[in-house]
């Protein structure tokens, strides 16, 4: 067999053989984790919480999705990215919208719909208050039903705070400040006067409210969907089959798990491209909490901040974050520079992140320089190209001059017979002679397979690929390519197979036909193999690529193809000056020649 072609099938085996060893030596990291059913300690009040419980109502609501009662006043919200409103019945933000975002390409397409109010399919929204600990009972502090007043500006705008102010039957008055800036991120600024007669106990805290699981959930491996924190630097990310498997929590009836962070953390959800996500200020210490609610199918994230004793006379005030939005990478890297600790981890890199991460900051960087991500992708196929050209030059040298090693190897052969000792000794002293490295063509291609890993999880989890388009028909990079042959890339009059359909498989696009293509032509600056095996598994290789990689993301396939132009214009030109001419027409027209059958005679 040639040591060439050997080389090549001997990588693709290694290639499943590294990241499997990769998930074995290198697993994610367990979620550091106390036990929810353990004795309460004095920083956790020494008792359960009054936290807001799931109504009847809700349990009612949430999975028959009925309309909600009578809709109590609502305070708009009103930024250049942000459409909704505040509702003044507990003061929840459950209404918002994501004027950057379409749900799709087609003209008139809805703007993506983020939170949405109790009663609708899918409620789910942000909820803000104070746990009674002393001093005060659980009716003696605002709850989900609560009716709050409104004080001063009447919408919501990044320059235009609105207040809430509610005052219980002892003279405890609570207000709440909410602010937004200009992209996704708005504060809330909880306060307290303390106006009656006794000295009161409680403890701030913010929850998100998602009844069910989303409707657009993935369930892809390669996607994080589900539960994100981050406790003192530790990241945990669990799915909401997790969140289902908690232990249950005898204080409450739920499934939870709590996390005591120290100093610094967030909590939320986080989906495909959108995240909400509860961010305490930093440096003060809080309970981080995830609960599932069974009877009633809501998740539930919480912050429980800490005791806050205020005396007659006196005033208390917290302040927690809400982030709702997008998770384009240049807001989330703001507020991590703002304070926010490690946010830019709530993009779902992976476990190889090292790659996954210098990889999107190159190609956003070449999107930002070129203008159009496509171009943007293969400007980073020649960037990788270049960075690897060295090791792909010692490669190319040394399987060219296995070319012209070809006539003495077979010398060889025929002198050892079957004695493949002898065989074997010689071969290598003839590498050794002529300072060939005859697996040296392997690292090229398996250096190839976390690249291409990596920037498949790039341009499949990142937002900045989502309907961004290249050229013509190319209008999302994210999405597989839309013509298709079965209709002659629509100089047909009828619409290709549904991507959900079997036929899916045969409605291949021009990207993929020119995939299979380059990968063709790249095979033919080599003659075809002596060993008819290994001959038809060459010749079949490049079009069951194409039919693999039919269904990707188009700037994966985009990649591919570049990368496949890109090799082969090195390899043929670093053969030529070894002195190793290919004869690429020669090889493609000996393909489409007949072969004669051997002679059983």
């Amino acid at each position: 067999m040639d040591d060439q072609n050997r080389n090549l099938i001997l990588a693709s085996a290694l290639s499943f053989v590294v990241i499997i060893v990769w998930f074995v030596l290198f697993p994610p990291p367990e979620p550091v984790t106390v036990d929810p059913n353990a004795p309460e300690t004095e920083a956790t009040e020494n008792q359960p919480l009054a936290l807001p419980a799931v109504t009847e109502a809700e349990q009612t609501a949430a999975p028959q999705a009925v309309a909600s009662a009578q809709e109590a006043p609502r305070i708009p919200i009103e930024t250049n990215r942000l459409s909704g409103s505040i509702s003044l019945k507990g003061g929840r933000i459950d209404d918002l919208s994501l004027l950057d975002y379409r749900v799709d390409l087609r003209e008139g397409s809805n703007n993506v719909t983020l939170l949405r109010p109790f009663g609708d399919i899918g409620a789910y929204y942000a909820s803000f208050g104070w746990a009674a600990i002393s001093g005060t009972t659980p009716d003696q502090v605002p709850t989900p039903d609560t009716i709050w007043a409104l004080e001063g500006n009447e919408t919501l705008r990044p320059d235009a705070p609105i207040t809430l102010k509610w005052t219980n039957d002892i003279g405890v008055q609570f207000r709440r400040v909410i602010s937004v800036d200009d992209d996704y991120m708005f504060t809330i600024e909880q306060q307290v006067f303390n106006n009656s007669t006794n000295s009161v106990d409680l403890r701030p805290y913010g929850l998100i409210r998602r009844n069910g699981e989303p409707t657009d959930l993935k369930n892809f491996f390669i996607l994080h969907e589900g539960l994100i924190r981050m406790s003192d630097g530790n990241l945990s990310e669990e799915s909401y089959d997790d969140i289902r498997d908690y232990s249950i929590d005898d204080r409450e009836g739920t499934h939870a798990d709590r996390i005591e962070v120290a100093e610094n953390g967030w909590i939320g959800f986080t989906d495909h491209f959108w995240m909400t996500t509860l961010v305490p200020q930093s440096g003060t210490g809080f309970r981080s909490t995830a609960k599932y609610f069974e009877t009633a199918d809501i998740y539930q994230t919480e912050t429980v901040l800490q005791r806050q004793t205020v005396a007659i006379g006196q005033s208390a005030s917290v302040s927690t974050r809400f982030f709702a939005g997008a998770k384009e990478w240049e807001a989330i890297r703001g507020y991590q520079s703002a304070g926010v600790d490690r946010f830019t981890d709530s993009i779902d890199w992976g476990w190889f992140f090292f790659l996954t991460r210098p990889i999107f900051v190159v190609l956003h960087w070449l999107n930002a320089l070129i203008g159009n991500m496509g171009w943007a992708i293969i400007g980073l196929t020649l960037l990788i190209k270049t960075l690897l050209f060295p090791l792909a030059y010692k490669s190319f040298v040394s399987m060219a001059k296995m070319k012209n090693l070809q006539p003495e190897m077979e010398k060889i052969k025929e002198r050892a017979g079957d004695d493949k000792q002898k065989l074997q000794q010689e071969m290598m002293a003839l590498y050794k002679k002529e300072k060939v490295n005859p697996a040296s063509g392997c690292l090229p291609i398996l250096l190839q397979i976390p690249i291409f890993f990596s920037l498949y999880k790039v341009i499949f989890v990142t937002l900045e690929l989502r309907h961004a388009p290249w050229v013509g028909w190319i209008t999302d990079l994210s999405a597989p390519d839309p013509s298709s042959i079965l209709n002659l890339f629509g100089l047909l009059p009828f619409a290709p197979p549904d991507p959900s359909s079997l036929f899916a498989i045969v409605s291949l696009g021009v990207l993929p036909i020119l995939l299979g293509i380059s990968m063709w032509i790249q095979q033919k600056l080599n003659p075809a193999p002596t060993d008819p095996t290994q001959a038809m598994i060459f010749a079949w290789m490049p079009w069951v690529f194409m039919f693999m990689l039919g269904t990707f993301a188009s700037g994966l396939v985009l990649y591919w193809i570049a990368n496949n132009t890109i090799t082969f214009t090195q390899q043929y030109l670093i053969m030529r000056t070894q002195g190793y001419k290919p004869d690429v027409f020669g090889n493609i027209r000996s393909s489409f020649k007949k072969k004669n059958k051997p002679d059983k005679n």
